[in-house]
């Protein structure tokens, strides 16, 4: 056999053991209607809403600019088949048919917590922030500890952050800004990676070697988001964003010492005026404090997402 015959017959076997399979092109074009229904353009192409033969409504991503060859294509679908996790948007299979690389991933019905927390889409009350806070970190704490390999995700964002027709968090973009790092320590270099200004960690702009602690600042940021309702610049004094981390630096001195001598009053009007006092405060200020936490410069002061998730459990039976 040709060795494209010999890559679809491997990938067929390995179909047969998991969940992920490749898909023809020309499934994907009938699925997409030709590509008919587009839904934007993500952080590696342009994305489309389809239906496969099976009534299973889809999202079928085209990637754009994918500089892998075929094995390292290949090598990162392998890594990617395998993950799997409620708060994770699923990948489903893939395509790789001459120039074509395309993803099929979950479709997830509230699209992004950004569009439901910012424009006012859908009124996120008091507990299911607080669930979105809890499941993201539990899908960045799989990411971190769980697989075989370690996965950061360096890019999560309220836009990277998906809400199923339950408002349960899903993170989305794992294919363009996962990086894999080997557990036995040596590291595949992520210095290329892209994040969001606003999310990304200090010392991303340095040249630190970026670990997992780049998502654990990002999702410092995020928290501070979900309870006040408010974008990070909206939050912080002055529009230039080039200066985000000095001007977040003094918001978070600022927090820390309203949380210590103003008690109760300055929670209180830092969270959500929608969700008006129906919020917890203990689970306020333990979010709010997390995020403190999340937010230190010097990153070997971080939390893992592996502690956070047990402090929010810890809070978790405190739900009003």
């Amino acid at each position: 056999m040709r060795s494209s015959e010999v890559w679809a017959a491997e990938e067929g076997y390995r179909v047969m053991t998991s969940h992920f399979r490749m898909y023809s092109y020309r499934e994907l074009v009938k699925a997409t209607e030709r590509f008919k229904h587009e839904l934007g353009w993500g952080g590696s192409g342009v994305v489309y809403k389809g239906i496969l033969d099976d009534d299973r409504a889809v999202v079928i991503k085209k990637l754009e600019n994918v500089t892998r060859n075929r094995e390292e294509f290949q090598d990162e679908l392998h890594v990617i088949s395998r993950i799997n996790h409620m708060n994770l948007v699923r990948i489903y299979g893939f395509c790789s048919e001459r120039f074509h690389r395309l993803l099929v991933l979950e479709y997830v019905e509230n699209g992004s917590l950004a569009n439901v927390l910012f424009n006012s889409k859908i009124l996120l009350d008091w507990k299911q922030r607080f669930n979105i806070a809890l499941g993201v970190a539990k899908g960045l704490a799989y990411l971190h500890h769980e697989c075989l390999e370690w996965v950061i995700h360096c890019n999560l964002n309220p836009e990277n952050i998906l809400l199923d027709e339950n408002l349960e968090p899903k993170i989305a973009d794992l294919w363009v800004r996962t990086k894999l790092l080997s557990r036995s320590g040596s590291k595949q270099n992520v210095s290329r990676a892209r994040g969001t200004i606003g999310y990304i960690a200090p010392e991303w702009i340095s040249g630190l070697p970026i670990t997992a602690k780049v998502d654990v600042y990002s999702y410092g940021v995020v928290l501070l988001e979900l309870v006040s309702g408010k974008r990070v610049f909206d939050l912080i004094i002055g529009e230039d964003k080039t200066k985000v981390h000095e001007m977040l630096k003094k918001f978070i001195k600022m927090i820390c010492y309203r949380l210590d001598n103003e008690k109760s009053l300055w929670l209180a009007e830092f969270v959500d005026f929608r969700v008006g006092d129906e919020f917890n405060y203990l689970q306020a200020k333990t979010l709010v404090k997390l995020a403190v936490s999340c937010l230190e410069e010097d990153r070997k002061k971080r939390p893992t997402m592996e502690s956070i998730v047990e402090s929010l459990l810890s809070v978790d039976l405190a739900r009003s």
